[in-house]
């Protein structure tokens, strides 16, 4: 069993109670808008991290950082990118990635600061959006998500709620 600590849109603020949520998990995963290398730093240094970069990161994270990524963890293969869209009406990029190279199990991404966890149908694959947990955006509450991944199965998500934006 794998424990995984999911983020996005930092925008350049690593909230510190995510490190109290994040103590047990084995992998963070950061769907982009980072906003700056100290934070990003900060994650890798904290625990072993994977990150794609978004609309508003520099040069420096794109150079550490790709626009997708794909990788398998047991026996579930994931996508991360930052502008996905959403299910049914996905961003052209992320709908050519689908067309191109396959739906994976669990799809994720950021960008919309909303956070929402859906079954595709038409793809048959879990989507996630952890909604935004730095201070800039029109989101009201930072949230992050949590969840394991066993095998082929994705189990005990929790939504978690760091508190209010401003």
């Amino acid at each position: 069993m794998i424990k995984i600590g999911l983020l996005s849109d930092t925008h350049s603020f690593l909230d510190p109670k995510i490190k109290n949520y994040f103590s047990d998990v084995d992998e963070i995963w950061h769907a982009g808008d980072i906003g700056s290398m100290e934070v990003l730093d900060e994650l890798r240094d904290f625990k072993p991290t994977r990150a794609v970069w978004g609309n508003i990161d520099n040069h420096h994270i794109r150079s550490e950082c790709s626009e997708f990524l794909r990788f398998k963890i047991e026996r579930v293969e994931i996508l991360i990118t930052h502008i996905g869209g959403k299910p049914e009406r996905y961003s052209k990029p992320a709908f050519t990635e689908l067309e191109k190279n396959g739906a994976p199990k669990l799809f994720i991404c950021g960008h919309s600061h909303i956070t929402l966890v859906k079954m595709d149908k038409r793809f048959n694959m879990l989507w996630m959006n952890p909604g935004a947990c730095g201070y800039k955006g029109f989101h009201k509450i930072k949230t992050i998500l949590r969840f394991s991944i066993s095998g082929n199965k994705i189990h005990d998500l929790e939504v978690i709620e760091l508190g209010k934006r401003a």
